[in-house]
C-alpha cells in the first residue's frame, strides 16, 4: 500500500481551536453552547506545543480555521483567509513552523462538500437569483417564493457546493494550493460520503499528490471505509468502526472478546492494505467524550486507550481526553480545555505517555501486522507481528484476574520489565499488558 510513510509512525491530536487555548491565557470557562465563542486562537495552540510533545504527539489535526461565522467554522465564508478571531496568515505560518520544529505535523480540515451562507458567491445568488454568475456553484431548486437549495444535513446555513462545476473546483483547489504552500502536511475530508461524487475526490487526491505525495489525505467515514482506503480518493479514513468495536467491548458486557475479534477481522477486510494509514480514534468533536462514554470510570477509559494504541493505524487523541475531561455530545464535548493541573487525571496522562513511548520504541506496535491470538468473554489477546519483533497485547476487561496461555517459553512485559512465562501470563482486572516474547 502506497501513501505517506510517516503516518504509520504518527500519534495524532485533535484540537477544536475555539476551545483549546489563546495566546494570552486559557479560553473562557463558560459552558459551551452551539453558538458561543470561548476565544481560543492559533497563538494558544502554539503556546502549548510543549504539552503535545511531552504527550508523544507527532501530528496535529485542526478542525476548520478559515473565515466563518460559527465557533465550529464548518460554514466557510473565505477559504483563502484565516478566521480573524484565530489570527492571520502570518500567525498560521508561524504555528506550522513551530509545530515542525517540535516534530509535529499539521493536518487541516477540507470542508468542500458545503460552505457557509455567508460565502460571497452564495450571497450573490441570494441577491441576484438566476442572473448571478455563481448560480451554478450551488444546487438551487427554486427561487420563488423563497430560495430552496441543497444543504448539509438540512442546515440552511450550510449550502451544498456543486463540485461538478469547474469554477467551484478551481476555487477549492486554489485553497489547497495556498495552504499546502505554507507547509501543511495533509487534509482531513469533511463528510466526503455526502457528496456522492467519487470522481471529485479522485481529482482532489490527484491534485494533492501532484503537489507532494507525502501529504496525507484522510476521509471522515462512519461506516465501512472501503471506498476511502484504495488510495484513489484518500490514503485512509477516520476509523469510527474501530471506535465502535473497542468501546462496545469496553462498555457493553453483552459484547465479549470473541465478538471484538470478529469485528476487528471484519474491519480489516473492509480496509484492506490501508490499515497502517487509518486514523484511529475513541472520541472527537462529533461524539461524547471517552470518559463519559465509559460511564465516568477512568480505569475503563485507560483500558480503551490501551486497545487504541495497540491497533494498526495512527492513533488520535481528542484534546482533553488525556487529562480525563468529560462531556456528552455536541456541544458538551466541546468544552474549554482544562489547564489547571490540579484538575487533571494524572494517572490517565501518565498511562497515555507510557503508551506513546511504547509505540515509539517498538516497531511492531507501529508497523506490525495484527491478528487475534485468543479471545473469550472478557479477554482478547492480539499479536502485532513485524520482521524485527512480535508484541502480544493482552487485555482483560473482567473483574477477576485471568491467567492466559499465549505461547511457550518466556517473554518480557514492556511496561514493568518483568519476565513472564508465556504459558501462564497473569492479567489483572481491567489491565492491558504488552509482552514481547523472548
Amino acid at each position: 500500500m502506497t501513501g505517506p510513510d510517516w503516518v504509520r509512525d504518527a500519534v495524532f491530536y485533535q484540537i477544536f481551536p475555539d476551545r483549546f487555548a489563546r495566546g494570552d491565557g486559557p479560553v473562557d470557562a463558560e459552558a459551551p453552547t452551539r453558538d458561543n465563542f470561548l476565544g481560543g486562537d492559533l497563538d494558544g495552540i502554539g503556546a502549548h506545543l510543549g504539552h503535545l510533545r511531552e504527550l508523544g504527539i507527532t501530528a496535529l489535526y485542526l478542525t476548520p480555521i478559515f473565515a466563518a461565522r460559527t465557533n465550529h467554522r464548518y460554514d466557510t465564508i473565505d477559504y483563502l483567509s484565516i478566521d480573524p478571531m484565530l489570527g492571520d496568515e502570518r500567525t498560521f505560518a508561524l504555528l506550522v513552523e513551530h509545530a515542525h520544529a517540535h516534530g509535529i505535523k499539521v493536518v487541516l480540515d477540507a470542508v468542500f462538500h458545503h460552505c457557509g451562507d455567508g460565502h460571497p458567491a452564495f450571497q450573490d445568488v441570494l441577491a441576484h437569483g438566476p442572473a448571478s454568475p455563481y448560480v451554478n456553484w450551488f444546487h438551487f431548486q427554486q427561487f420563488e417564493p423563497e430560495p430552496v437549495y441543497l444543504t448539509c444535513s438540512g442546515c440552511q446555513y450550510l449550502p451544498k457546493l456543486n463540485v461538478t462545476n469547474p469554477e467551484v473546483r478551481d476555487h477549492l483547489f486554489a485553497a489547497v494550493d495556498k495552504w499546502t504552500g505554507l507547509g501543511i502536511d495533509g487534509w482531513r475530508l469533511d463528510v466526503p460520503y455526502m457528496m456522492d461524487n467519487l470522481p471529485f475526490w479522485r481529482r482532489f487526491q490527484q491534485h494533492v499528490k501532484a503537489i507532494d505525495p507525502d501529504l496525507y489525505v484522510v476521509a471522515e467515514v462512519w461506516e465501512a471505509a472501503t471506498d476511502w482506503t484504495r488510495g484513489d480518493t484518500s490514503d485512509g479514513a477516520m476509523n469510527y468502526r474501530l471506535r465502535d468495536a473497542i468501546l462496545g467491548f469496553v462498555t457493553d458486557h453483552r459484547l465479549g472478546g470473541e465478538w471484538l475479534a470478529r469485528e476487528l477481522e471484519t474491519i480489516s477486510g473492509e480496509i484492506g492494505a490501508a490499515g497502517g494509514l487509518m486514523l484511529n480514534l475513541l472520541g472527537s468533536h462529533d461524539t461524547e467524550r471517552l470518559l463519559t462514554r465509559c460511564g465516568g470510570e477512568p480505569h475503563a477509559a485507560r483500558f480503551a486507550l490501551g486497545l487504541l494504541m495497540a491497533a494498526q493505524g495512527a492513533p488520535m487523541i481528542y484534546y482533553g481526553d488525556e487529562i480525563g475531561m468529560r462531556g456528552f455530545n455536541d456541544p458538551d464535548c466541546r468544552r474549554a480545555m482544562v489547564w489547571d493541573q490540579d484538575r487533571w487525571d494524572h494517572d490517565t496522562l501518565t498511562w497515555l505517555k507510557r503508551l506513546t513511548r511504547l509505540r515509539r520504541e517498538h516497531v511492531a506496535l507501529r508497523r506490525g501486522d495484527e491478528s487475534t491470538v485468543t479471545a473469550s468473554e472478557n479477554v482478547i489477546v492480539r499479536a502485532r507481528s513485524h520482521p524485527e519483533e512480535t508484541v502480544l497485547v493482552l487485555a482483560n476487561r473482567g473483574n477477576a484476574a485471568e491467567r492466559l496461555a499465549v505461547g511457550t517459553g518466556t517473554g518480557r512485559d514492556l511496561i514493568t520489565g518483568e519476565q513472564v512465562k508465556l504459558g501462564a501470563v497473569a492479567v489483572h482486572p481491567w489491565e492491558v499488558r504488552f509482552v514481547r516474547p523472548d
